[in-house]
Formats: C-alpha cells, sequence, structure tokens
C-alpha cells in the first residue's frame, strides 16, 4: 500500500492511495472526516445581545468558526484530569464586546490562547446598528466530527477509483465521443481518439463518451470503454485550516491502525477462550 502526492500544502491535498481495498479507502475517508478532533466553540455565555439575531442563532454561528487546534496542547475532556471541569489543557475561552454601527467578525473574538485563533479573521458574524451591542464568553473544547459536524476538519473529502480509458482499433476518429465528454479530456490525434496527457484524473466515469460511440452506429459495441482500476483511488482532501491537511491524514491513519490493533487483539483473546 502506498500513498502518491499530486499536490500538497496546508488546506488541500489531492493524492492516489494503491494497493487498498474499497474498505480501507472507505474507513481512511471516514477517519479524516469523522475521527480527527479539532476546537470548536460549544458554550457561549451572552451578556448582552440587543442585535438582529437571537441568542441561539448567534451560538449557532460562532460554534461553526473553525478555530486553528494544536493537538498536542490540548486534550478532550473526557480524557483531561479536571474531569471534564474545564482547565487550559482542555478549554479555550474568548470574549467578545462590541457596539455599532460595526459588522462584527471573527476577529473581533479574542483568545484566551492566541494559538487558538479563528482560522480567519473575515467571518460575518452579525451586524450591528447604531446603539445595538453585543457582549459574549465563549468557550471552545476539543471533540470530533462523529459528535458535530462543526468538529470536522475538513470541507471536501472524498476519493474515486482510478479510472482505465480503453480504445479499441475500431474507432474511427469520428469525434463524436469527444465533444460528449463534460470533462474535456479526449481528443482526436491522428486517426484515433486518445486521452489528453495528464487528464486521466479528471474522468468522472460518466460513461456518456461509451453512450455517444454507439450512437454514432460503429456497431453493437462502443469503440471506447470506461472501467476502474479496483485497487487504486484518487483522494482530495480539503481542510477547513484548523489543523494542516498532512496533520489530519496522520491522524486518521493512526486512528486506523489503532482500530485494528484493539480488533486483532479482541480476535485473538476470543480464538483463545474457544481452544480452552
Amino acid at each position: 500500500m502506498e500513498i502518491e502526492f499530486a499536490s500538497l500544502d496546508d488546506n488541500l491535498a489531492r493524492f492516489t492511495l494503491s494497493g487498498a481495498r474499497p474498505g480501507f479507502a472507505n474507513a481512511f475517508r471516514r477517519a479524516m472526516i469523522g475521527e480527527v478532533p479539532t476546537l470548536a466553540i460549544e458554550d457561549v455565555r451572552i451578556y448582552d445581545n440587543t442585535s438582529a439575531l437571537f441568542d441561539e442563532m448567534l451560538a449557532h454561528r460562532l460554534g461553526l468558526i473553525p478555530i486553528k487546534t494544536d493537538l498536542s496542547s490540548y486534550s478532550t475532556q473526557e480524557s483531561c484530569s479536571c474531569g471534564g471541569a474545564g482547565c487550559p489543557s482542555c478549554t479555550v475561552t474568548y470574549t467578545l464586546s462590541v457596539e455599532g454601527p460595526k459588522m462584527v467578525t471573527s476577529s473581533d473574538l479574542i483568545p484566551q490562547d492566541p494559538k487558538a485563533a479563528p482560522v480567519y479573521d473575515n467571518i460575518p458574524i452579525v451586524k450591528l446598528t447604531k446603539g445595538q451591542k453585543l457582549v459574549i464568553e465563549a468557550r471552545a473544547v476539543l471533540n470530533r466530527g462523529k459528535v458535530h459536524a462543526k468538529w470536522q476538519p475538513t470541507l471536501v473529502c472524498g476519493y474515486k477509483n482510478q479510472p482505465i480509458i480503453t480504445i479499441s482499433d475500431t474507432c474511427d476518429a469520428c469525434g463524436m465521443c469527444v465533444d460528449e465528454c463534460p470533462r474535456t479530456i479526449l481528443a482526436v490525434k491522428g486517426k484515433k481518439v486518445a486521452v489528453i496527457e495528464g487528464k486521466l484524473p479528471d474522468c468522472s466515469m460518466c460513461k456518456l463518451c461509451e453512450r455517444a460511440c454507439l450512437a454514432s452506429g460503429i456497431g453493437e459495441e462502443p469503440a471506447i470503454r470506461i472501467t476502474a482500476e479496483p485497487d487504486r483511488f484518487i483522494f482530495v482532501v480539503e481542510g477547513d485550516g484548523s489543523l494542516p491537511v498532512k496533520e489530519i491524514m496522520v491522524k486518521a491513519l493512526s486512528f486506523v491502525k489503532e482500530q485494528a490493533d484493539e480488533l486483532e487483539r479482541q480476535t485473538s483473546e476470543i480464538s483463545g477462550e474457544e481452544k480452552k
């Protein structure tokens, strides 16, 4: 099993996972979405709110603001030595005090820990007119996306099988499949249709080219065939900025490995008991 990156930066990764089964690919995807912890605002204490939004709507908007997360500095409340009471090791406190006229944004949230500031400082929260005021105190905790979507570190996380495009010798280069392809990955080269270099991963395997080929009357079988490699997957992962994408991948793989080790341990215990 190996991973080959097509592109990688802090917020976006495109890579190919080879030598894996669909079950592992899906477990990897689900772990990146739901098992990698991040910080998100969970509790909001509102001291003054004369804006146009209800308290509940404000709290919901605050909870969805992505927050920079240092997993080496924070732990979940369940595993914290404070027992979930709330301490600097598992909780980050924010204050906000703004008076209109002003557009309140995420930059107005003042964190207790500067390293746990909002990822973006221009996220709008509410617009205050003259005389309106908003004074709140918020608390962010570490948790996982499987509990609530606000803790998901990814915006986009999906995969597809590596496509295989086969063009037979019966192709007469009529170009109907080229015109039908929505991703423009085909081109007529000489007396045959071919895949444009570097465009193969863009294929969505919609098979519109196959239908167009049949419609051309070339025969009972299309000259172009779209299939997929069963053990090769193209991933696209985009983070919300709370964690680097590479760290999301590493943490997800570690979780999958831990779960596999635990399953192996339990099955070994069961088989050992049965032998006795």
